[in-house]
């Protein structure tokens, strides 16, 4: 595929909006990533200015209910699902912005993942285990933390696993962390992260 048609799909979780330091460093991503590639278009998504509703019994009932037995209601839930979905599978690369709330992903990530994760339309379960559909994508994901947790953790872990389930598994993180320990420890981070960004974009 050429640089004048790929496109990316931004994603973006913190609380703060575009004030956030994950936001800011994932608009960083996307900026060089444009520059890099002439032609090429992106598109936002924004889970705090936008938050998906939480999974309920009748969502989920939505999604597993064939297609011609929908309610009018069911089909709107469904509809929304696929237009998420249809963001994503539209996308070359993604780059997502996730800061660590209480040690996880900001719950507006997990809202938009339990709409994502799909049966028979991201996902689909064979004999060998489950099998992502939405291959062929390259995924950076750049995570902020006020402490120091290291790449070996559970949040870190989760997103990886979780795009590997819909066939994302060409996935780049870039860490900072210690933005709360301090001012020196947070401009290194905040720094190291940017210079990472410049040249993985």
């Amino acid at each position: 595929m050429s640089s004048t048609n790929k496109h990316l799909l931004k994603i973006q979780t913190s609380l703060f909006q575009s004030g956030g330091q994950s936001s800011q460093l994932t608009d960083q991503f996307a900026e060089q990533w444009q520059a890099a590639n002439p032609g090429s278009t992106a598109t936002t998504r924004d889970l705090a200015a936008q938050p998906v509703p939480h999974l309920t019994l009748d969502r989920f009932q939505a999604f597993t209910t064939e297609a011609d037995q929908r309610t009018a209601e069911q089909q709107a839930v469904a509809d929304y699902s696929d237009g998420l979905i249809e963001e994503i599978r539209r996308a070359d690369v993604l780059v997502l912005g996730v800061p660590m709330y209480n040690f996880s992903v900001p719950s507006s990530l997990h809202a938009y993942f339990d709409h994502v994760a799909r049966a028979g339309v991201t996902f689909e379960y064979t004999p060998e285990g489950p099998k992502g559909l939405l291959t062929g994508k390259k995924a950076y994901v750049v995570i902020t933390r006020g402490g120091f947790y290291g790449e070996d953790h559970a949040q870190t872990n989760f997103i990886r696993q979780f795009l590997g389930f819909i066939g994302i598994s060409d996935v780049e993180f870039i860490h900072a962390e210690g933005l709360a320990v301090g001012e020196e420890a947070k401009n290194d981070s905040l720094n190291s992260a940017r210079e990472r960004i410049a040249k993985l974009a």
